[in-house]
C-alpha cells in the first residue's frame, strides 16, 4: 500500500489533498452546528476548523491518515472533508470517515460519489482486503446511508468515545471486504447512471 496524497476525480466531486489553503472555504460552509451533531469534537469557529485541518495533516505526516477536501466540481469550491484513517498496511485495511459536508450538499450525490471514489482507490489501487466505517449509534441517517452503499453492519463498540459534551458514544462498525467490492461497485455505478 503506497499511501501518498492523491486526487480522486468524479463527475460531481473531486477529492483533493486537504491543506490549510482550504481553510477559508471550509469555514464558509462548515461552521453550522447541525453538521457536527454526531461528531465527537464539533467545529464551531475558524480556529477549531484550523485545528481540525492541522490534526488531519499531523495524522497524515504520521502515516495513519490521508485527508481530503471534498470539492464541488461545478464551482471548484471546497464543500467538506473526508479521509482515510486507521491505515493498517500489514493487514491491508483502512477506515473511511471523519466525513462532513456543508448542509446544502448533504443528501446529494456528493457523499455517495466521494465514498465510491475512496472505495475504488482502496480496493483497486491499494489492494485493500477490508474498508471499515464507524458512526454514532444514534446517527440513524448515517447508518442507513452506509447500508445503502453496501456496507455490512458488524457490531457496536459500547462506550467507545467520550464526546465533547461528555456523552459516552456507542459506535457502530460497518465494513466492505474485497470479495464484496465488485457487487458494491456495480450497485453504486448503476445508481449513478439513474441519477
Amino acid at each position: 500500500m503506497n499511501i501518498i496524497p492523491v486526487t480522486l476525480e468524479g463527475k460531481v466531486v473531486r477529492l483533493e489533498p486537504l491543506s490549510l489553503r482550504h481553510h477559508e472555504q471550509l469555514c464558509e460552509v462548515g461552521l453550522e452546528e447541525e453538521i457536527w451533531r454526531w461528531m465527537p469534537q464539533p467545529v464551531r469557529t475558524p480556529e477549531e476548523m484550523r485545528a481540525f485541518i492541522e490534526a488531519a495533516l499531523a495524522w497524515q505526516a504520521a502515516g495513519t491518515a490521508l485527508p481530503f477536501a471534498t470539492v464541488e466540481k461545478a464551482t471548484g469550491r471546497a464543500i467538506g472533508s473526508t479521509r482515510f484513517g486507521n491505515i493498517d498496511r500489514v493487514n491491508r485495511h483502512v477506515e473511511i470517515g471523519w466525513t462532513w459536508l456543508g448542509l446544502k450538499w448533504q443528501r446529494t450525490a456528493a457523499n455517495t460519489e466521494a465514498k465510491y471514489l475512496m472505495l475504488r482507490h482502496a480496493f483497486e489501487t491499494w489492494g485493500c482486503l477490508r474498508v471499515e466505517f464507524k458512526t454514532d449509534a444514534l446517527n440513524e441517517r448515517s447508518r442507513q446511508a452506509l447500508l445503502r452503499i453496501g456496507a455490512k453492519e458488524e457490531g457496536v463498540f459500547r462506550s467507545h468515545i467520550v464526546t465533547a459534551s461528555g456523552r459516552l458514544r456507542d459506535s457502530v462498525y460497518y465494513s466492505i471486504i474485497a470479495a464484496e467490492w465488485p457487487a458494491v461497485k456495480a450497485h453504486l455505478e448503476e445508481s449513478f447512471s439513474r441519477s
